[in-house]
């Protein structure tokens, strides 16, 4: 399917707004089936589950619990069962679940293209905005990257780069980190040295960072500086100094490191 099929479908299934009213009976569902209902269980239980689907028995669509009915299949790496539930959540509320829904795609799942195909859709409607700590380009160029579409990722990392160097200057080590890792795919090793020193300003003990600029200092026959970074990775690594996303706990990372 293209982007543009993609699009096309999507717009076929948009929904009315709700209303006030709906908004809050809505709510009271929620308050009474999930904050007072499926919390007092481990979401890995089928209490969990069970109690979602009373609320979803009465309306279903309360887009945030099926949300909630999919979050435990994606951290247990049952990505088909939990996609399910989450494009119900888009469907009945695509402008807060889209961009989650593309995340998962992104870093659980795996799907790049259809990752790629959701986030520009979400670019599209709402802008280049934010989802779970990094921008929607982020994801894209991740994505690109996985599918050894380098010039696309770089094109990406740079569009961000240099709208946070114009405007705030905060830079996520991550966002440093993947624009450092293209640069080297594409051989520009000492574009991409400079990027990991910047991320390891940020996070100077980050091993992944460390071992890659290593091996960049090798291809431009900086033998010694590149054994000792290297030395610096493994210690560091060993340490458990890796990447520390909020969902690293349950995914690794595009090119995180086994130590």
């Amino acid at each position: 399917m293209s982007l543009d099929q993609s699009t096309e479908s999507s717009k076929s299934l948009e929904l009315a707004p709700l209303t006030k009213d709906q908004i809050a009976i809505q709510q009271e569902i929620i308050e009474q089936y999930h904050e007072n209902g499926a919390t007092k269980y481990h979401y890995n239980s089928k209490e969990w589950q069970e109690e979602l689907d009373k609320g979803l028995a009465i309306d279903s669509t309360v887009a945030y619990l099926w949300q909630k009915k999919a979050m435990p299949y994606f951290k247990a790496g049952k990505y088909e069962v939990g996609m399910e539930y989450i494009d119900k959540a888009v469907y009945y509320k695509r402008e807060r679940w889209q961009d989650y829904r593309a995340f998962i795609k992104c870093i659980f799942a795996k799907t790049y293209r259809e990752a790629i195909l959701d986030f520009e859709d979400c670019k599209k409607r709402y802008g280049n905005q934010m989802v779970m700590d990094h921008s929607y380009n982020f994801y894209i160029g991740l994505s690109y990257l996985q599918l050894n579409k380098f010039e696309n990722a770089e094109a990406l990392f740079k569009e961000d780069y240099d709208t946070l160097e114009s405007t705030t200057k905060w830079f996520h080590q991550l966002d440093l980190f993947y624009y450092a890792i293209t640069k080297m795919e594409l051989e520009k090793y000492e574009e991409a040295i400079v990027l990991f020193d910047q991320a390891l300003e940020i996070y100077p003990d980050f091993s992944d960072a460390l071992y890659y600029k290593s091996q960049c200092l090798y291809r431009i026959g900086n033998g010694e500086e590149g054994r000792v970074t290297w030395d610096a990775a493994i210690k560091n690594g060993e340490q458990g100094k890796t990447i520390h996303e909020d969902n690293s706990l349950y995914e690794r990372y595009p090119y995180q490191l086994r130590w």
